[in-house]
């Protein structure tokens, strides 16, 4: 078992779907001024945040998550249900000033999200007091803007390795803060999109990325993955789901597997292969954190899909 520092959010998801398409009811001449409104047929509110997502798979993988998070006042049942799940709270913070923070993700046929997010008392930056005794790796993923730009540093002051997700955050950091923090992280995460977002906000192509981080994952969804390395690129299949219910919160499932592979020394191939095993299982249950497997269950499915034998001892 390793210790993982998880630096993100903390976040009660509101969950809700859309039984249309999005774009059916989006008028090409009229986006200018756009008002419209989307009738959902299910609405669920779950315990969520990249950080908790994240440590709930680092936990179902058998690793000791360390959440680096500031809750709200409202912060009491998450703290109740983390500790049935086994995952400690001692280190996240939690503020009298406002809410844990809250999503709002709808979720059309096609799987596109609206999403919005309200920060609440997750926009207190965390600060630099956290353990550093036996921490084998940290996470940085979308959280408090500032943590996100000083967690990176922090990090490296402290030799601590850590992987970067910028996520859904993308839209609130600057070119050169990016640029600050992905550099010297062991591999910068993404999906296709934000891939694209980093690379126009930061004026750096692909090869330029590989220049301060080794290794680039960006995530296709049901086709799989691209893995980027200064060797050269491949393709990661995906892994089938056996049903598709919700794809949120599959992103920070397959970063958990990912690092989960790179906690076990397998190359970069293996790990990728690893957390779309993982990230197969969150698309089946509603919710981010409503999925479960054993190590028996992760092996059947990665050798059903893979050539591979399973890399896990």
């Amino acid at each position: 078992m390793s210790k993982v520092l998880v630096s993100g959010s903390l976040a009660y998801d509101r969950i809700m779907d859309f039984p249309g398409l999005f774009s059916a009811h989006f008028v090409p001449e009229k986006l200018h001024n756009l008002s419209v409104s989307f009738q959902v047929d299910t609405f669920a509110e779950n315990f969520g945040g990249c950080a908790g997502n994240i440590a709930y798979n680092l936990a179902l993988l058998g690793e000791e998550p360390i959440i680096l998070s500031t809750g709200g006042v409202d912060f009491a049942k998450y703290r109740e249900y983390l500790a049935a799940k086994g995952i400690s709270s001692d280190s996240i913070h939690v503020a009298d000033t406002d809410t844990t923070a809250a999503a709002y993700i709808m979720t059309d046929k096609a799987d596109n999200q609206i999403a919005a997010f309200y920060p609440g008392a997750g926009r207190a930056p965390y600060g630099s007091d956290f353990p550093t005794e036996g921490i084998s790796m940290g996470m940085i993923a979308a959280g408090c803007d500032d943590d996100m730009h000083a967690m990176p540093q922090l990090f490296r002051e402290r030799d601590i390795k850590y992987v970067y997700d910028p996520g859904q955050h993308l839209t609130e950091l600057s070119g050169e803060r990016l640029i600050a923090s992905l550099s010297g992280a062991e591999v910068l995460f993404a999906n296709d999109y934000e891939l694209g977002l980093i690379v126009f906000k930061t004026g750096l192509d692909e090869k330029a990325l590989l220049e301060r981080v080794p290794v680039v994952v960006a995530t296709l969804g049901a086709k799989g993955a691209r893995l980027l390395t200064r060797e050269g690129e491949a393709t990661v299949d995906a892994v089938s789901a056996d049903t598709v219910v919700d794809p949120t919160g599959a992103g920070d499932a397959h970063r958990a597997g990912f690092v989960k592979g790179m906690l076990a020394g397998l190359n970069m191939r293996q790990c990728a292969q690893l957390a779309s095993a993982v990230a197969s299982y969150a698309v089946e249950k509603y919710g981010t954190q409503s999925h479960a497997f054993t190590l028996e269950d992760l092996k059947k499915r990665y050798e059903r899909t893979y050539e591979d034998k399973w890399p896990l001892q």
